[in-house]
């Protein structure tokens, strides 16, 4: 499955736990990574920067759901069962 054009739900709603650029003690979950660009696309991907956790979270009919919207809470319920 591929990325769904202009959601970025997985580079909102989930917190990451390890430094980024910019972002020395990780992101808070809800908090739009700063790295995405005006279409929502991710400015790290590629790059060494780029933390693992984020490479490792791949699309799937269950977390991305039909629209951006479902994805949002499914990763945030997802974040908050998982405190």
């Amino acid at each position: 499955m591929n990325c769904r054009p202009g959601c970025a739900a997985c580079c909102i709603a989930p917190s990451i736990s390890s430094p980024l650029p910019g972002l020395p003690h990780g992101k808070p979950a809800g908090m739009a990574c700063p790295h995405l660009d005006a279409e929502l696309r991710c400015g790290l991907f590629g790059q060494p920067e780029r933390p693992a956790v984020c490479g490792s979270l791949q699309p799937s009919a269950e977390m991305c759901g039909d629209t951006r919207e479902q994805a949002l809470r499914w990763l945030t319920d997802l974040e908050t069962a998982t405190r």
